[in-house]
């Protein structure tokens, strides 16, 4: 689905948003980092993020919001879901983080903003690509210097 409003969520600093989630509110959340590039860039995609509380089914490929044990809010991509756990992997990393327990997780990403535009994350072109390129995470590193060889 294109064009999802963004009338239910609350754009707030990192510190606020575990406790807007738990309040049961959606969250925009402005990216930082580059562990979800290509999918999502830094300083310019932004994310809607809503509460896990209650979420006891996670799946393969969607992106979870979860607080390691550190502290740090990270926002990641589910590789596996397992008895012990759950197991994450960024779209610009080829190491897997986990297991992780399930009530690390504050949030689900249910769409993003990319060029001013927002997305739901069932949107054809973005959960195909997303999908293989899950599927091709062993093959990133060679993917990643072949891309910047064609550029150089």
């Amino acid at each position: 689905m294109e064009n999802v409003s963004n009338s239910s969520a609350h754009e707030e600093k990192p510190a606020d948003v575990e406790e807007l989630l738990r309040e049961g509110n959606n969250v925009s959340i402005k990216v930082r980092g580059y562990s979800m590039y290509p999918f999502l860039i830094p300083g310019k995609d932004s994310v809607i993020v809503e509460p896990a509380a209650g979420m006891d089914a996670f799946k393969r490929g969607e992106v979870l919001l979860y607080r390691r044990a550190t502290g740090l809010l990270v926002l990641h991509r589910v590789w596996k879901v397992k008895n012990d756990g759950l197991y994450f992997v960024g779209d610009n990393q080829m190491e897997i983080e986990g297991p992780l327990d399930r009530k690390q997780v504050i949030g689900r990403m249910v769409s993003f903003e990319k060029n001013g535009r927002y997305h739901d994350v069932s949107w054809a072109p973005y959960y195909i690509s997303s999908r293989v390129w899950l599927f091709l995470r062993p093959l990133r590193g060679s993917i990643s210097r072949f891309i910047h060889k064609l550029k150089s």
